[in-house]
């Protein structure tokens, strides 16, 4: 990977990274929004991951008082080129000076000392290393759920950030809503009682990969994009990355489809469990924990998913609306009370306890949440946590993988949330989903042998 990045000399880069923001620092402040900034209240982001939610994500982190953006990276040079024009744009339009530098390789990112958070909207299979490699360079981090593609990256990452002593805020925006918040206080407090049953609306697991192979095209170095990945199967095809063209400059087609096959994704139970199964976690009190038992659909008559915790709570991934059966939500199961949340929607079977809503996006409209960015941004300002830490994204992604490995291997699988391994299960522990050998030259820091 060394030899494809471009001749520039250590001190060279340093040189060109310190030009970057140079006229931001001799500024005795600026103003956004109406809003006065000083400049030891600025937060310059580098993006890496240029696609569809990298883009909105900027949009969103435009709307933060005090928020610059001196850099982004992409293994596509149109979405670089399109992420600077963006870029540049909204600095004009706030009278800031226009500077937004380009990188193929994220590791020339974070060579920058002038920036101070990065933001990871890369594939779930990048997030581990971005993010490990982000908190050695001392960035905090914003990264894009779901936390990592198996459960042994979400552990490394627990402990990078907590070793490099940094802020990472998981981007699972659905805990700075309005809805969702609602929903988390009233089990939290009892409104519903005694919470015998949840039942969680996500989706199915992954498939196995099977698009045909296309030629790629010049502007993208798939060979990049792969990065660790070490399952010969994938190869390109334009719906694993929506391709964008002049003069547009806009993805065709769905959002990329990787997120949906075993060899690169966690399928509808990894995409919107890392939503919904965070959500139920949080409120239940179980952020850092997670279910002990994982029954597959199936299995001895199970007709649903199931998730047994310690306490005897169970979950089960299937409809939580009888009208709606395929919407993604959650339905919280009280002795007193019942209550149903999902995107825009909230009802509850106790009209005295909350007054019905419902509401309706569109695509892509909710991935852009302001005040999760922003609750990121007061958090690098203040070293609190944010509403979404690392440890809760890992037990949400060491749920939902495991629901995958129990659906894959066709049986139960107990898990011990307190050692993070599994109960005498040699099979669980080879599953891609706990572990798999990066290729060459990639290594998972942090790993517990």
């Amino acid at each position: 990977m060394q030899n494809q990045q471009k001749k520039v000399t250590r001190r060279e880069f340093l040189g060109l990274s310190a030009l970057g923001l140079t006229s931001l620092t001799i500024l005795p402040s600026w103003t956004m929004n109406g809003i006065r900034i000083a400049p030891s209240d600025r937060v310059v982001l580098g993006f890496i991951g240029l696609g569809r939610q990298g883009i909105g994500d900027f949009h969103a982190f435009t709307h933060c008082p005090g928020v610059q953006v001196a850099a982004g990276c992409d293994v596509d040079s149109i979405k670089n080129d399109r992420f600077k024009r963006a870029v540049t744009s909204w600095q004009k339009s706030k009278g800031m000076p226009e500077r937004c530098d380009s990188y193929d390789f994220y590791e020339q990112l974070l060579e920058r000392k002038d920036i101070d958070a990065i933001e990871i909207a890369t594939p779930d299979h990048w997030h581990a290393l971005n993010v490990i490699h982000s908190c050695q360079a001392g960035k905090d981090v914003y990264c894009q759920k779901p936390l990592s593609y198996n459960i042994s990256e979400s552990l490394a990452v627990v402990k990078a950030v907590r070793h490099n002593n940094r802020i990472l805020q998981v981007g699972s925006q659905q805990r700075s809503d309005k809805e969702f918040q609602t929903a988390i206080s009233m089990v939290r407090n009892g409104s519903l009682g005694y919470v015998k049953e949840v039942h969680v609306r996500v989706g199915e697991p992954p498939a196995p990969f099977n698009l045909p192979e296309e030629p790629v095209p010049s502007n993208l170095n798939f060979n990049q994009w792969l990065g660790p990945l070490n399952f010969p199967v994938v190869h390109y095809n334009h719906k694993m990355c929506p391709p964008i063209a002049y003069p547009e400059l806009k993805e065709t087609g769905d959002w990329a489809v990787w997120r949906y096959y075993r060899e690169t994704g966690n399928g509808f139970i990894g995409d919107w469990g890392a939503h919904h199964f965070d959500i139920t976690q949080a409120a239940l009190g179980m952020d850092g924990l997670t279910p002990v038992e994982y029954i597959p659909a199936g299995y001895n008559g199970t007709k649903y998913a199931t998730m047994k915790y310690a306490n005897g709570q169970v979950i089960t991934e299937q409809p939580f609306r009888e009208d709606k059966p395929d919407d993604k939500g959650i339905n919280f199961i009280g002795d007193k009370a019942w209550l149903k949340v999902a995107r825009g929607y909230i009802e509850c079977s106790d009209p005295n306890l909350l007054q019905r809503s419902e509401q309706t996006f569109a695509a892509g409209e909710y991935e852009m949440s302001a005040s999760h960015m922003q609750n990121f941004i007061d958090s690098v300002r203040s070293r609190k946590e944010p509403i979404a830490p690392v440890e809760a994204g890992a037990s949400t992604n060491i749920l939902f993988c495991n629901v995958n490995i129990a659906h894959e291997l066709g049986r139960p699988v107990k898990w011990d949330p307190v050692t993070k391994r599994y109960f005498d299960d040699k099979e669980a522990e080879a599953h891609r989903l706990y572990y798999y050998q990066y290729r060459n030259p990639y290594k998972l820091p942090y790993r517990d042998k």
